[in-house]
């Protein structure tokens, strides 16, 4: 078979192709990126005194959004900066879904690759760079992934590096108020299982099931309310659970969703919690 020398075209520098051309195409078929079965959810999206993000993308399923920064020539300093900053942006408003930050340009150096790996697996992070071909019928993009969200372990699945406190410690750290709502979630996790009961590390407050750690939720009391974790797949059936009951999630992270407690809200509240640790404790167990 006949090989063929691919043309390849700078977008950069072309007199017609240009930023607003890439765009568009990859907003009339999101699926040549890469991210998989995503739906355009909006373009030039408006942010709060921080300019424009260029392409958010949602998942089909709704669960997952992707902010989208795109980037002619090489990355600089101020893509890199203005992906993170409307992911964030973004995240904050809409904590109700899982946010990935996205850059795609056409060449991602060597140097802005390994600062933008430092924030992999803190910031969920992924890079694309793109190539323009040159063809007979027109002009190609093939997208190439340099960079993907790494996952970091579940919070401290590790037990046998958990630094073990004592009940103590917590009531220093927060209040004798929030650390007595925690007695309360317990309260309600007994009412599904029989040998349940709270165990004390530096970080958290988990609990232990027939003494071995079993963090199928975990609590983290505070100054003014309790920051309750509760480990769920992330779904709409859950997140319209949660909304309903008017909680505040605050958001979703490493498998976990994160709702934060008054000494109100958790008395109003005390069947649905109890209902999403429960599922949470069955589908661990």
């Amino acid at each position: 078979m006949k090989h063929i020398k691919l043309q390849t075209i700078n977008l950069k520098t072309h007199q017609e192709l240009n930023e607003k051309w890439l765009q568009d195409v990859i907003a009339d078929d999101p699926s040549i990126v890469g991210l998989g079965d995503v739906i355009l959810k909006d373009k030039e999206r408006i942010q709060p005194r921080a300019g424009r993000l260029d392409l958010l993308m949602q998942d089909s399923d709704g669960n997952g959004r992707y902010e989208i920064e795109i980037q002619l020539g090489s990355t600089d300093e101020s893509h890199i900066i203005r992906t993170i900053e409307y992911w964030d942006i973004e995240r904050r408003r809409y904590p109700q879904f899982d946010h990935t930050a996205v850059i795609i340009a056409e060449d991602i150096t060597s140097r802005f690759l390994n600062v933008i790996s430092l924030f992999n697996g803190f910031i969920p992070l992924m890079a694309f760079q793109v190539t323009a071909i040159k063809t007979e019928d027109g002009v190609g993009l093939q997208f190439t992934k340099v960079l993907d969200t790494v996952t970091l372990g579940m919070t401290d699945e590790d037990e046998e590096v958990s630094e073990i406190t004592d009940r103590d410690y917590w009531l220093k750290r927060a209040t004798p108020k929030t650390v007595a709502m925690v007695d309360d979630i317990c309260n309600l996790a007994k009412e599904f299982i029989s040998d349940v009961d709270l165990n004390y590390t530096k970080h958290y407050i988990g609990f232990k099931v027939k003494n071995r750690a079993n963090n199928f939720s975990l609590s983290r009391p505070q100054k003014g309310g309790v920051k309750l974790s509760i480990r769920l797949p992330k779904s709409e059936e859950t997140n319209e659970k949660i909304s309903s009951a008017e909680l505040d999630i605050l958001n979703y992270f490493r498998g976990m969703y994160q709702i934060r407690l008054t000494e109100k809200e958790l008395k109003d509240n005390r069947l649905i919690i109890s209902e999403l640790m429960k599922e949470a404790y069955e589908l661990k167990n």
